[in-house]
């Protein structure tokens, strides 16, 4: 049974979507059954293009991306979610509504590499290297054995992913 993943952040246009792609990619590359989504509680109806830049020097298709609402997985038909991750901090800080399933919850925050200080280039390495510290916790989370685990067994592997 497929893991689905609910990655959230405030404006859904940047460390969310680049959560999303990296998820997708690797879950993909290492033949796991886990599909990420992301969303925001207040999507900017745009996606950064950097984050997009990034993901697609990866290698990742972002073709059919967008910034979406939260509200979109808690419509009738939506997927059910197993985990959520927040990885912004407003994200987490803000009243999540009811997610069906009731999905294990972690906040696995990143600084904005949108405010990063300096010009495009400035910018564009941050995104990178966001993209690479998303890219090393999405691979350990791959790594446990997902279809296996109850939700405190679960919560307290991704919790121990956040400090290690």
């Amino acid at each position: 049974m497929t893991t689905n993943v609910l990655i959230l952040c405030t404006h859904n246009s940047a460390r969310s979507v680049l959560s999303e792609g990296m998820l997708n990619h690797l879950a993909a590359r290492l033949g796991k059954d886990v599909r990420a989504y992301s969303a925001g509680s207040a999507p900017s109806g745009r996606l950064n293009p950097f984050a997009l830049e990034v993901l697609g020097n990866a290698g990742i298709d972002v073709s059919g991306y967008r910034s979406k609402s939260w509200d979109e997985f808690i419509q009738p038909g939506a997927p059910e979610m197993r985990i959520v991750i927040t990885v912004c901090d407003n994200a987490a800080a803000e009243q999540c509504p009811y997610w069906p399933g009731s999905p294990v919850k972690v906040h696995w925050g990143y600084p904005d590499p949108s405010n990063a200080p300096g010009g495009e280039d400035a910018r564009r390495t941050a995104f990178e290297l966001t993209r690479q510290a998303i890219g090393y916790r999405m691979l350990q989370l791959l790594a446990l054995p997902l279809e296996s685990m109850g939700s405190a067994e679960l919560q307290q592997a991704l919790d121990h992913i956040v400090r290690s």
